[in-house]
């Protein structure tokens, strides 16, 4: 049976304190509900939580747009098309600030555990920076555990895959924690090999071998 407004009852664990307006921004456009409410603001509904994991799988999806180069107020357009609510650019760049800081989290986390095997590369890809597109170099270390579980251990932009860019690289990992190196592949590029001397001399390097078939490829061509 339901209570009546207002009516108290010996197992009652808290008291309805009328309704409050709730707006729902879902892909068939704005909803909005009226939720009932206790006075010590401990209710809830399903509806809401259901919503939730709802909202951080879309918020994800405009995530990954940005990352695959979409702009900003094409993702706006794209989130109003699915939802039928308007997002300004703003709103978008706000919800990407998000991501900025759980990439730098993920950036400086401290490395546990050993990892015998290190592999280091660099990539170049176009990056917008101040309205200007430019070539920066990413630099990535992969380590292998001693059970050979691969691991993405540092990701990092630079003017260029200088000696000095991989120093600073290299001595980053290191004061996160980086340990128990053995084995190190990677091209053979002067400014890296002289890098990976001066900051992890312990470790045997050895030439990654795809970079020596591309090589021997350009000079044979």
């Amino acid at each position: 049976m339901t209570e009546a407004k207002g009516e108290r009852t010996s197992d009652q664990l808290g008291y309805r304190s009328g309704r409050c307006k709730r707006h729902l921004t879902t892909r068939v456009g704005l909803i909005e509900l009226r939720v009932p409410q206790d006075r010590n603001g401990a209710s809830g509904t399903e509806l809401f939580e259901r919503y939730e994991r709802s909202e951080k799988a879309f918020v994800s999806a405009l995530m990954q747009m940005q990352v695959h180069g979409v702009s900003t107020r094409k993702v706006a357009k794209a989130a109003e098309a699915l939802c039928g609510h308007g997002f300004s650019a703003s709103t978008i760049s706000r919800i990407n600030a998000k991501l900025d800081a759980d990439l730098k989290t993920f950036a400086e986390r401290p490395l546990e555990g050993s990892f015998p095997y290190l592999i280091l590369d660099a990539r170049y890809e176009k990056i917008r920076e101040d309205g200007v597109v430019r070539d920066r170099a990413v630099l990535i270390a992969v380590g292998v555990d001693a059970t050979g579980r691969r691991q993405v251990l540092g990701v990092e932009l630079a003017d260029g895959g200088s000696h000095a860019s991989w120093r600073r690289f290299l001595e980053s990992l290191r004061d996160r924690g980086l340990r128990g190196v053995v084995q190190i592949v990677s091209d053979d590029r002067s400014g890296l090999t002289k890098a990976i001397r001066e900051v992890v001399p312990e470790a045997v390097r050895q030439r990654c071998y795809v970079h020596f078939l591309r090589n021997a490829r350009a000079h044979l061509n």
